[in-house]
C-alpha cells in the first residue's frame, strides 16, 4: 500500500510540474530540437508512470496483501450480493478478482480523463491569457473612449 501512494504521489507532483512551465512558455514558440526529445522522454516517462506502474502495484497490492483471489466471493455486508449459488438473491457470482479488475480499469479510465484534461488545459492557454489581458475600455456618454493617447 506504501508504494501504491508514493508512486500516486510522485505522479501527481511530476505532471504538476507541467502547470508552472505551461504558464511560463509563450504561446506559439517553437521547439527546438532538445526541448522536443526532453518533452517526449517526459511524457512517455508519464505515460508508462500512470498505465503500467501504478496499475501494477494496484494488482500486486490486491493479490498479495488484500488476498483477493478467483476462490475468494464477495458476499458483501450483510450478505446482501450472495449469489443464488449459496442461498441468497443476487443472480451473478462476484469474486473479489473481479472487484479487483473492475477497480483496475477505473484507474485507466481516471488516467485518461485527467490526461486528455490537461491537454485541453494546454491547448487552451492561449485563450485565458488573451481573456486575461483585455482590459475595457471607459467611454464617454457619446462613445468615444476616454482614454488619453501618448
Amino acid at each position: 500500500m506504501v508504494a501504491l501512494i508514493t508512486a500516486m504521489l510522485i505522479g501527481i507532483a511530476l505532471t504538476a510540474l507541467v502547470i508552472p512551465f505551461a504558464k511560463r512558455r509563450p504561446v506559439g514558440t517553437p521547439l527546438t530540437w532538445g526541448e522536443a526529445m526532453v518533452a517526449s522522454v517526459y511524457t512517455f516517462f508519464l505515460f508508462i508512470w500512470f498505465y503500467g506502474i501504478i496499475p501494477h502495484l494496484w494488482l500486486t497490492w490486491a493479490d498479495n496483501e488484500l488476498n483477493w483471489r478467483p476462490d475468494k466471493l464477495l458476499f458483501g455486508p450483510g450478505n446482501i450480493v450472495k449469489p443464488q449459488e449459496f442461498g441468497g438473491w443476487f443472480p451473478m457470482t462476484i469474486s473479489y478478482q473481479t472487484i479487483r479488475d473492475i477497480i483496475a480499469v477505473l484507474i485507466y479510465v481516471v488516467f485518461l480523463g485527467a490526461q486528455i484534461a490537461l491537454w485541453v488545459w494546454w491547448q487552451k492557454r492561449d485563450k485565458r491569457a488573451a481573456a486575461a489581458s483585455t482590459v475595457p475600455v471607459v467611454t464617454s456618454d457619446y462613445g468615444r473612449p476616454l482614454v488619453r493617447k501618448s
